[in-house]
């Protein structure tokens, strides 16, 4: 049973890195971040358009990386859209982790948060 549970979350990361949603860039920008990670090379460029109320109104990325690393910006970005700016400041590695579902081991935990990280990064200058 838990092959077959970790085998739906391994097609559900490949769906997101063949296809990543929110993979895109925005016309009207209010936040926006570049972060890269040097040890494999990911890098990520997020842009945020926040509206009066303080949610985050949509959200776009561009940039390369692994597997890991754009199946979580990717499932991140369907997360934020609709949440405060608040809200998404506080989430963290475990909400991360828990949205892919699988444990990526020591040396994929920085790929895995690297879209996190950005967005962060992109709310602390707003």
């Amino acid at each position: 049973m838990a092959d077959d549970k970790e085998e739906i979350y391994r097609q559900n990361i490949l769906d997101h890195y063949r296809s990543p949603r929110n993979f895109k860039k925005l016309k009207k920008i209010d936040a926006r971040a570049e972060v890269s990670n040097p040890s494999c090379g990911d890098r990520f460029d997020v842009e945020l358009a926040i509206g009066q109320d303080g949610r985050i109104k949509d959200i776009g990325f561009s940039g390369s990386g692994c597997a890991i690393s754009m199946a979580a910006a990717s499932m991140l970005s369907e997360q934020v859209v609709g949440r405060k700016a608040q809200e998404v400041r506080a989430l963290d590695r475990k909400f991360v982790l828990d949205l892919l579902g699988i444990d990526p081991g020591p040396s994929r935990l920085r790929c895995a948060l690297l879209g996190l990280e950005t967005v962060h990064k992109a709310l602390e200058k707003k």
